[in-house]
């Protein structure tokens, strides 16, 4: 076997890791693909024999892709919602087994609300988060990639853990209770039942589009409930929750693959207030926190 063949072989192998690793950097399969390409073209052109740890730098390289990528979308201001169209890339498990039936059963795959709340995050708090928090990256290694020390390394995965947790996080008894209204209205809309999504909505409740046009406001309980097709996307069971600001909020995907959260103000047992996002850049500077199911 000559040395092209092995070199190849070799970074084969360590592909599906690669693009797990791009796909939570940049919450984009075609991103992810095009990063760890850049990787292949930088190791072909590299004296592979003077690479004592080959996994560790094509992560290395990988990475430093990634942040540039984010960087770059950041100096122009894009922020679009991670694409869903496509399944996920699976998490390997830190020390992944030999082989590839275990490790698929191991497998864990990110969440679509995970995802909302990285593109959140700073491009080297994101880095420093997934590397060393979904993949054990040590902070030595992640410090070379974002040219900080391994002290700064860390202290940037911490703020990033912290967001994605939540610092300040209401009670647990009161998101409980936000969660049960929020599925009373999905179930309601999911069946289209107008006299109980006016049960659970106050008679003055509000709905707009954080990226919509100025004043494109609906009110009322009635208004609201007459438009339950509208969220029936949002009503699918497949869904996920997260807290945005303290307020429940559902992120599902239409039929056409077009990600949408709906933020909900809960008062007194009833919806107040509904919030439409489809672009992550309205969640910038807001306290994201993921909830398990």
């Amino acid at each position: 076997m000559n040395d092209d063949v092995w070199l190849a072989r070799r970074f084969e192998a360590d592909r599906p890791r690669l693009e797990a690793v791009a796909f939570r950097m940049l919450g984009s399969s075609g991103e992810a693909e095009d990063a760890v390409q850049e990787a292949w073209f930088r190791l072909a052109s590299t004296d592979a024999g003077q690479i004592a740890n080959l996994s560790g730098w094509l992560t290395t390289v990988v990475g430093r892709v990634c942040l540039d990528q984010l960087r770059r979308r950041k100096a122009r201001s894009e922020q679009p919602m991670p694409e869903h169209g496509a399944e996920p890339v699976p998490l390997p498990d830190a020390a992944p087994p030999a082989d590839p039936e275990s490790e698929a059963l191991m497998a864990d795959s990110v969440g679509l609300a995970l995802l909302i709340v990285l593109e959140a995050l700073e491009p080297a708090e994101r880095l420093a988060f997934v590397l060393h928090d979904m993949f054990a990256v040590p902070f030595e290694e992640i410090a070379r990639i974002i040219d900080r020390t391994p002290v700064a390394a860390r202290k940037l995965a911490s703020r990033a853990r912290a967001r994605v947790r939540g610092t300040e996080e209401p009670p647990a008894r009161d998101v409980s209770r936000q969660r049960k209204v929020v599925e009373a209205f999905l179930g309601a809309a999911r069946a289209g039942d107008f006299e109980a999504l006016v049960a659970v909505l106050d008679p003055e409740v509000t709905a707009r589009t954080a990226d919509g046009p100025v004043g494109a406001v609906i009110r009322g309980a009635a208004q609201i409930a007459g438009s339950a097709i509208t969220f029936a996307a949002l009503a699918s069971p497949a869904r996920e929750f997260m807290l945005v600001d303290g307020r429940v909020a559902v992120v599902s995907t239409s039929p056409e693959g077009t990600t949408r959260m709906l933020v909900f103000s809960v008062e007194d047992g009833l919806v107040t207030a509904l919030e439409g996002i489809a672009d992550v850049e309205h969640l910038r500077g807001r306290e994201l926190t993921l909830l398990e199911d």
